[in-house]
């Protein structure tokens, strides 16, 4: 027999000898007084002597964090949203029944405790326990309490015992909802209104991005899980509403890694009226906000590295290559190499040379035959994304990869597009949204094959005419990453997605 199924069978064997002793196994209900937290904001300035003399009575719960027994009386640590709180028992104060209820918990159970304040001789505030009562049993093993959770999967797959034993990641999550209050508060102070659109589709558009698949029964058609919702946020712009923000999950069907997970959060807000460059300030002055917001300041740490988003910079995609040229590589592009083909093709040769023998990252594929505004977004993405360490505004993007951006007025192979870039990585896309229904329709049927079906009635809706807008995406989980120093984006969602557990489970501890 292992060890955790020895201490499973001991703590069933417990959870037996409480209902022997007329404790309810799983009670119903506590009314509780306290929340540890309100103890800790309205007594921890008190004294012993006013304790003593006031003779504060409370109810309060919490999982058990620490226990120690020295034999008629014991202490414990009960922990409740983070905030912990001494207990204090004897015998002789809960009598022969309820000190054998004590003798009985252990690490990880939840306990009801009512009471009155004191400080013990170390000072430290304290309950003096009059009544206990066990609210419900842990009966798997805890994690050791010195190290706590330490196993990364495990965290992930477990995340009700890291909330409970890493305050730290506890923390995070904490954060991440003050930066959803943030952000709902900003879009409805702008005069949006929160919208909800289909998480199913039955046509799978707004990003380029393999979809998930399933099939509705009763209409017998396929459906997608959303991979965005702009087609129809901009729906709705068309028709009248003319802010709207959503604040949306989005599946898929891709690779996972520290910064991708295939289900994941974004914010997406369209304006009428505006444009692109309308929404870069914008944006700037709203993660600025949303810093200080969550943080407290405007210049947060990341990987060791400080980054300030109350200093945003600016660069166009076509100075990226250059600027960012690695002098191993050779003689820099000029400052027009996206214009000239053969400058262009030189720049990818070069390039490629220099991954292959530094190491510096996978090839752009052969230029032959390829569409020049993809391998200016090809050098641009192996060569500036790592140096985008500082909150960057990129803009200016090669029609051929924007699809639904409106083009420049005076270089129509060019749109008005931007992406947000900090610690390295992208966290906002925007532009000029397209109107042109001609426009949106002949560059879909580009994208997707002259025969191939395409969301018509997205196009049927532009041509009830949507007026001039801008839109945006910002995506939560890696801003959260950037608010809290964390490693993974795994680090900032509840529950990400893993592979099933292939260890089977010891006989008798459960499911």
């Amino acid at each position: 027999m292992s060890l955790d199924q020895e201490i499973y069978q001991q703590r069933r064997a417990k959870l037996g000898e409480l209902q022997a002793l007329g404790a309810a196994a799983y009670p119903h209900h506590y009314a509780a007084t306290h929340r540890l937290a309100e103890i800790a904001a309205e007594y921890s300035g008190w004294d012993a002597e006013r304790l003593e003399r006031d003779r504060i009575h409370v109810k309060v719960t919490g999982r058990i964090m620490t226990l120690r027994g020295h034999g008629k009386a014991g202490f414990a640590h009960l922990q409740q949203a983070g905030e912990r709180l001494q207990i204090y028992v004897r015998q002789d104060a809960l009598g022969e029944t309820g000190f054998a209820v004590w003798k009985l918990v252990d690490l990880g159970d939840w306990l009801g405790v009512e009471g009155y304040l004191f400080r013990t001789r170390t000072g430290e505030l304290t309950v003096h326990a009059e009544k206990i009562e066990l609210l419900a049993k842990a009966c798997r093993p805890w994690p050791e309490k010195w190290h706590g959770l330490q196993d990364i999967e495990r965290r992930y797959r477990q995340r009700y015992l890291d909330l409970t034993v890493n305050l730290e990641s506890r923390a995070i999550f904490l954060r991440r909802d003050r930066l959803m209050r943030f952000l709902r508060e900003a879009f409805q102070q702008r005069g949006y209104l929160e919208v909800e659109t289909p998480m199913m589709q039955p046509m799978a558009g707004g990003a380029a991005a393999r979809p998930f698949v399933t099939h509705h029964h009763a209409l017998d058609i396929p459906l997608y899980l959303r991979i965005a919702p702009e087609l129809y946020l901009k729906r709705l712009v068309a028709g009248g509403l003319e802010r709207v923000f959503e604040i949306n999950r989005n599946f898929r069907n891709e690779g996972i890694s520290t910064r991708h997970n295939p289900e994941f959060t974004m914010l997406e807000f369209y304006e009428a009226f505006s444009d692109y460059r309308a929404l870069m300030s914008w944006s700037e002055q709203l993660l600025a906000s949303a810093a200080r917001a969550v943080t407290g300041s405007e210049q947060v740490t990341f990987h060791g590295q400080t980054l300030d988003f109350s200093q945003c910079q600016r660069l166009s995609l076509r100075e990226g290559v250059p600027r960012f040229w690695p002098v191993a590589a050779g003689p820099k592009p000029g400052p027009e190499f996206w214009a000239d083909r053969s400058q262009l093709e030189a720049a990818v040769a070069a390039y490629n040379r220099y991954a292959a023998t530094a190491g510096a990252g996978a090839p752009i594929p052969s230029p032959s035959g390829a569409d020049a505004g993809e391998l200016v977004m090809a050098l641009f993405e192996n060569l500036a994304e790592e140096h985008l360490v500082q909150p960057t505004i990129v803009y200016d993007f090669p029609l051929s990869v924007s699809p639904l951006a409106k083009s420049k007025p005076d270089e129509p192979d060019w749109v008005e597009r931007f992406e947000i870039y900090a610690g390295g990585m992208e966290i906002a896309n925007g532009y000029s949204e397209l109107n042109d229904p001609e426009e949106q329709e002949r560059r879909f049927r580009q994208q997707a094959g002259a025969d191939a079906a395409i969301d018509s009635d997205y196009v049927r809706a532009l041509e009830y005419g949507m007026p001039p807008t801008a839109g945006e995406g910002i995506g939560i989980d890696r801003l959260v990453m950037l608010l809290t120093d964390a490693a993974s984006i795994r680090d900032v969602i509840l529950f990400p997605l893993q592979r099933p557990e292939t260890v089977a489970e010891p006989e008798g501890l459960g499911g």
